[in-house]
């Protein structure tokens, strides 16, 4: 069922999201310290453009009043333009030498939410945050606020489309978190395990049955949680109780954010890595590393804006 986006090989994609005034995706390389999106629909005459950055981005999102928002390893910055100049918004809380920023994305509100990753992965310090940059919503200048914290690797966020509960994920854990949202006063209440995965078995090698760990997420219209299932060679899709309703097999070891685009966003968009992995795994899985697209019964949420 998936189709390869052509120039779309990364060496660690993620954080996809569908820009819907200019009909395009856009996605990260996270080591390749790149931003790139398409230009036009994928499968109708695109072509790629990559954008070389200072330091590794962890995600992006649109802008309401034109351009970008962009995660670096530092600290959160603003883009006008494609290309254009980096203005940093805000700088990270957190040791840059050992931790970067990593999955995110926007609320229907208009924040960024961000989480972080601790790249030694030998202490859960990393944290998700929000930052609030509405006209008139912070006193003062614009800051980083820790929303939750004790995670090595913070990933799966995603927002019901009631906007009344948030999803996220500590990808070794194997688990997924929910939590009561007020999107209004931005409380997180009543947190509970909305679902649970199977560990590596001992020895594991690529190959080897094992289902992956929760990586990236999105949410569909429907508010099914889409989890990307990293090196676990699929994509699950699971009810709002949390029962799995759907198994995608991915033609790439490790898929790692899953978005909804197109104009009716019933095409389903996953990022994949092949950053650091075997020869003889690239070699049976050459689509590694692609955007690769499908088309799906049903409609995503829409990618949320930044609003400053």
């Amino acid at each position: 069922m998936w189709q390869t986006l052509d120039s779309s090989v990364s060496e660690l994609g993620e954080s996809p999201f569908w820009h819907p005034h200019e009909q395009s995706l856009y996605w990260v390389d996270i080591p390749g310290r790149a931003l790139l999106r398409t230009r036009g629909r994928p499968g109708a005459g695109h072509r790629v453009e990559r954008w070389a950055l200072p330091s590794e981005p962890g995600c992006a999102a649109p802008a309401r009043s034109g351009g970008l928002v962009v995660a670096l390893r530092d600290g959160i910055y603003r883009a006008r333009t494609w290309g254009g100049e980096l203005q940093q918004i805000v700088r990270a809380d957190h040791d840059v030498r050992t931790m970067r920023f990593n999955d995110g994305k926007c609320d229907p509100l208009g924040r960024l939410w961000v989480g972080s990753i601790n790249e030694a992965k030998d202490a859960a310090s990393a944290a998700l945050y929000c930052l609030d940059a509405r006209p008139g919503a912070a006193a003062g200048a614009p800051r980083l606020v820790r929303m939750l914290d004790g995670v090595t690797t913070a990933n799966g966020l995603a927002f019901s489309p009631d906007a009344r509960r948030l999803y996220w994920t500590d990808t070794p854990t194997h688990a997924v978190r929910a939590w009561d949202w007020d999107a209004q006063s931005n409380r997180l209440t009543n947190e509970r395990e909305f679902a649970r995965f199977a560990p590596k078995a001992p020895g594991w090698q690529p190959g080897a049955p094992y289902g992956g760990r929760p990586d990236g997420a999105a949410v569909d219209a429907q508010g099914r949680y889409w989890a990307a299932m990293y090196e676990g060679a699929q994509l699950v899709c699971m009810e709002p109780d949390g029962t799995l309703s759907r198994s995608l097999p991915v033609p790439a070891q490790c898929p790692t954010m899953p978005c909804f685009g197109d104009e009716d966003l019933c095409t389903l968009f996953v990022t994949t890595g092949r950053h650091g992995r075997a020869a003889n795994e690239l070699a049976r899985l050459p689509a590694s590393g692609s955007v690769l697209f499908a088309r799906v019964d049903g409609p995503g949420r829409p990618v949320d804006f930044f609003d400053d």
